[in-house]
């Protein structure tokens, strides 16, 4: 690796949010090395990362964050000055089926993380060393902490927490680890909650990447419930953005929202896919729209999230830029070149 003047270990590097992170970041600090953990379970691709791998200010760790030993060498022999945490088993309906990996990663996780940032960056608590004097732990989380909202108002960073899966459980316990490092020990620590991401190298399990396969198989695109389930859409390279300032210049021990201020419903974001498919690849017959079907609920299903990105557009200057038809079709592009390639 590169002889650079600080060295990020980001863990989840191999998944969706990580892998566009690290290109971005990358691209923006030539001075900075990054070394990824990544556990590659089913969600992560190295493939996210390609061209990137020739880089010499990049390094790959095949390993799992709950890995003491693995963690704690780390930090030591790559001198890691600080963490930007997306390692986390984050899809919902497979919490519903299997929290066991969810509370182990998302917070066994993100205590081991802590507990090795804490061994090597603090000579006792609310005492730095001397040589990590801007050290940062920034721990990615997600808007579900907050629980469920009704038809009107927006979580800000003063909501109470109230999730309601074993995901966003296990996401709310390891935010208030985080918290209670920087409280306890003086820790510089950083938490950002943003609303759902899309965009190119999602996993093909998730809402758009499934109505985009579906609709392109000629397969039905399954809507839960009523369609009505509203989302706040975060375009991923803003995402991106907004970590990367967040992690450079937001205030120690604070949280910060992040969102696309793009809320639409579930029913919304297929019938915008299927539309502009209809243009960008038209069906021999029929609208791709009449794919869509209505399947049984998931259990527990929070009705509306979405967030108030104030505090980050106020002191931090920070707001997305992508617009939801336009990032949609992006990421249309991207998945056909995907999928059609592997007919």
């Amino acid at each position: 690796m590169g002889d650079h003047q600080d060295t990020i270990l980001i863990t989840g590097g191999a998944g969706f949010i990580g892998s566009n992170f690290i290109k971005h970041y990358l691209t923006n600090n030539p001075k900075s090395n990054i070394v990824n953990l990544d556990k590659l379970t089913y969600a992560a691709n190295l493939e996210n990362l390609s061209g990137v791998e020739e880089s010499d200010q990049y390094e790959f760790i095949h390993g799992d964050i709950c890995d003491v030993d693995l963690v704690n060498t780390l930090f030591k022999e790559k001198k890691i000055t600080g963490v930007i945490n997306f390692a986390a088993e984050s899809h919902v309906d497979n919490s519903i089926e299997n929290p066991d990996s969810f509370i182990r990663t998302n917070i066994q996780g993100t205590y081991t993380l802590l507990e090795a940032a804490n061994k090597h960056w603090m000579q006792s608590p609310h005492n730095v060393k001397p040589e990590h004097k801007k050290a940062r732990f920034h721990h990615i989380s997600t808007d579900e902490v907050y629980g469920s909202l009704g038809d009107t108002g927006h979580f800000t960073e003063e909501s109470s927490y109230a999730p309601n899966s074993p995901y966003s459980a296990s996401k709310a316990s390891s935010d208030f680890l985080v918290r209670s490092y920087h409280h306890t020990y003086g820790m510089n620590t950083i938490i950002t909650n943003c609303s759902n991401n899309y965009g190119p190298n999602q996993h093909d399990e998730k809402l758009i990447p499934t109505i985009i396969r579906k609709a392109l198989t000629g397969e039905n695109i399954p809507i839960y419930g009523d369609g009505k389930n509203v989302r706040d859409w975060l375009y991923v390279e803003d995402h991106c953005f907004a970590i990367k300032r967040t992690f450079e210049a937001g205030t120690i021990g604070e949280t910060y929202l992040i969102g696309g201020a793009s809320e639409r419903d579930n029913l919304s974001i297929a019938n915008i896919i299927c539309k502009q498919l209809d243009q960008i690849k038209p069906k021999e017959s029929g609208s791709y729209l009449n794919q869509i079907t209505f399947v049984k609920d998931r259990p527990g299903h929070d009705f509306r999230y979405a967030v108030d990105i104030s505090k980050i557009r106020e002191e931090l200057n920070w707001e997305p830029s992508e617009k939801l038809d336009s990032g949609i079709r992006k990421t249309i592009n991207f998945y056909l070149k995907k999928y059609l390639a592997k007919k």
